[in-house]
């Protein structure tokens, strides 16, 4: 990998100052987005999915524990699998215990969702010594109501809102299938819960905080 050019510092300021005016930029376009996107339509659901946690069976509704909002991140773990995918277990140990007390100040829960049965998830999770809420989606439909779970023998083949014929007329290979990542959210109100958002690869890797803090350095993510 290259390293930056070595110039003096008068030099080094002019650049910084290009760079910043852009990062302004950015950040008025970012703060445009997340406008836009609170302002986003959403999607009353008309059940309520079950899933299976530590203390028990637990509904959708059950995961916003009494709070108004609730973002699901969805983890790639296959029933046929021993192990949680390594991206997505990476993205799970980005989040240490200090960001849910954040959350639920603001009235947001958290909890991450896998296809796998619990005591899959149990041994996981305590082997890699987390905290985090998580629950087994193994034996309903949510992985697919999300597309998070792509199986074309159970429902239409869609990732990342196209379907298989848009990717195909776009030039793109189709390879979905089995699992993939994303993160859901959801508001609560009274008793009707609504979808509002969800993003899949490559936007889940912008609420990895070490990654981003890695794009401030000169070496970067070092991913080639």
């Amino acid at each position: 990998m290259n390293l930056p050019k070595i110039v003096s510092r008068d030099e080094w300021l002019g650049a910084r100052k290009e760079l910043l005016a852009k990062e302004k930029e950015a950040t008025r376009a970012r703060d445009a987005l997340n406008a836009e996107r609170r302002e986003l339509p959403m999607v009353k659901l008309d059940k309520d999915h079950l899933f299976k946690g530590p203390d028990g069976p637990v509904t959708l509704t059950g995961l916003f524990r009494g709070r108004r909002q609730l973002i699901v991140q969805h983890v790639m773990f296959d029933p046929e699998w021993e192990s949680g995918c390594p991206s997505c277990s990476y993205a799970v140990a980005d989040l240490g215990p200090g960001h849910l007390p954040h959350l639920h100040d603001k009235d947001t829960s958290f909890v991450v969702v896998s296809w796998a049965p619990l005591e899959k998830l149990e041994a996981w999770k305590a082997k890699k010594g987390w905290t985090v809420p998580w629950v087994s989606s193994f034996g309903s439909d949510f992985n697919y109501d999300f597309y998070v779970t792509i199986d074309e023998e159970v429902v239409p083949a869609e990732y990342n809102y196209r379907t298989k014929a848009e990717y195909v007329e776009r030039g793109v290979r189709w390879d979905m299938r089995g699992e993939n990542p994303g993160y859901s959210v959801f508001l609560r109100d009274g008793d009707a819960v609504f979808h509002t958002y969800s993003t899949f690869a490559p936007g889940v890797e912008l609420l990895n905080s070490s990654t981003q803090f890695l794009d401030l350095t000169p070496l970067g993510r070092q991913e080639g």
